[in-house]
């Protein structure tokens, strides 16, 4: 295994914990812990970020650039995820079985759309 691949793992693996508990602390409200949780949260977020850049020098690859392509991406992502989970939580959560399915199917098909989106097609 390379380092940088270690690297990768090991921080990628400490943002993800704290990322994941900070949103459990914040979203589950018996553990009164909304502030501290959005706090880990963040902490978690950055911690990817720099594992991210950390990745990218010890591969000397160029940094991220920019464009209306990276961010169109970024924000297909994004709504899918949230899509996704809507769907999830509307069918586990609220008991709105179908609409849940549906949504969240419409979500996985918006997170499907991203690999034609960036690889292209050929």
């Amino acid at each position: 295994m390379k380092k940088s691949t270690f690297v990768a793992m090991i921080l990628g693996t400490i943002g993800g914990i704290l990322f994941a508990l900070g949103m459990c602390m914040a979203l589950i409200p018996e553990w009164n812990a909304f502030r501290s949780g959005v706090i880990m949260g963040v902490i978690g977020a950055i911690v990817l970020l720099v594992m991210v850049l950390v990745w990218r020098k010890m591969e000397n690859k160029a940094p991220i650039k920019l464009s209306g392509k990276t961010i169109g991406a970024t924000l297909i992502g994004i709504v899918g995820a949230l899509l996704l989970g809507v769907g999830m939580c509307l069918t586990m959560v609220w008991s709105h079985m179908v609409v849940g399915i549906i949504i969240g199917i419409v979500g996985i098909v918006v997170l499907l759309c991203l690999i034609p989106f960036i690889k292209g097609l050929k």
